[in-house]
């Protein structure tokens, strides 16, 4: 398979609308202030953590096919946008640009309209609202907005999906059914999504938000970059395989790292579920960071942000090699090595 290079990262989350927003939030290490949900028929509302209202407005927000469109689209453009202009992305004729989303929830908040509407009475529920219900729906508005009519995928997964997305986008290069490819995860929240999630733990707070990474196997032009060296064999959760069975066959076939490597893990201070990933890495002596304690349990989103994280901390300096370790929420454990140094 040929060299796959991070050329573009792109964040939106709780901590704003942009990577220099969430490199500023996690280097602080101090989970974001939460906001008050309301759920009907509660008195008490339920802490999320929301993302914050763009300032100034985000210019290509106005393009006609984001006009209705829920917030996981707006933040699906804005966190790809983001990417591709970090890569210097410049669309030319005959450039053919993939496209992979990948989302777990779904666009709820539109979904919860919907059939709010269609319950209360089926007659006059508006039929404006189903399409952004399908969990393709952004997907296709990212297409449309980047004017592209290249391979468009959507992956619906917990999110370790994001990794698999990333793997399929490697392979579309190698294979040649995109010049390069755009990898985008994102989340958004309704209280039906939030209130879910009390069901298995009170103390988890969800969050919102997308992360991009744009690949392409050309080099960057400084000759240096980060590349994507790694993606483990997901390792699913079944009968016979534990969630710690899992992580650690997935970090037996991660590469060795030295002492100054990453690790960006997915612990989201859940301490029944975190408790696996942290036994399978309780020897780790190197640099941690763990995205979802600082930003709340975004999902797809929060896969994205390991990643993004991951390589912006290579792209700082910070670290010669980043290992990324998702546990998945219910479906499988799965890991990423990005590397950064003489790549040219």
């Amino acid at each position: 398979m040929k060299r796959v290079f991070i050329h573009g990262i792109g964040a939106v989350s709780p901590a704003g609308w942009d990577v220099p927003s969430l490199r500023r939030a996690l280097d602080c290490d101090s989970p974001i202030a939460t906001a008050p949900l309301e759920r009907p028929g509660w008195k008490v509302p339920l802490p999320v953590r929301r993302v914050p209202q763009p300032i100034p407005k985000l210019p290509f927000l106005a393009h006609a096919r984001l006009r209705r469109t829920s917030p996981i689209s707006l933040y699906a453009a804005a966190a790809g946008m983001e990417a591709l202009h970090n890569g210097c992305y410049k669309r030319t004729e005959g450039h053919r640009l993939g496209v992979i989303f990948c989302i777990t929830a779904g666009c709820v908040q539109y979904s919860r309209r919907f059939y709010d509407e269609a319950l209360r009475n089926p007659a006059t529920a508006s039929p404006l609202l189903f399409p952004e219900t399908v969990f393709n729906a952004p997907g296709s508005h990212l297409g449309a907005l980047l004017e592209s009519a290249s391979v468009n995928y959507t992956l619906v997964g917990d999110p370790g999906a994001y990794l698999q997305a990333l793997a399929l986008g490697a392979g579309w290069l190698s294979e040649g059914k995109a010049d390069s490819c755009l990898v985008v995860g994102a989340e958004e929240i309704d209280w039906l999504m939030a209130d879910a999630y009390r069901h298995f733990s009170r103390r988890v707070v969800c969050g919102e938000g997308a992360g991009a990474l744009y690949l392409s196997n050309t080099p960057p032009a400084e000759g240096a970059g980060v590349e994507l060296l790694a993606i483990t064999t997901p390792r699913l959760y079944l009968n016979g395989m534990s969630r710690l069975q899992a992580i650690r066959q997935v970090r037996g076939e991660l590469p060795c790292a030295g002492a100054d490597a990453l690790l960006c893990d997915s612990a989201a201070g859940w301490p029944v579920r975190d408790r696996a990933e942290l036994d399978a890495w309780s020897d780790w002596n190197g640099a941690r960071l763990s995205p979802k304690r600082v930003l709340g349990e975004g999902l797809m989103a929060a896969g994205a942000w390991q990643c993004v994280a991951a390589v912006d901390r290579l792209r700082e300096g910070r670290h010669r090699t980043a290992l990324v370790s998702i546990a998945g929420s219910h479906q499988q454990a799965i890991g990423a090595c990005f590397s950064t140094g003489d790549n040219g």
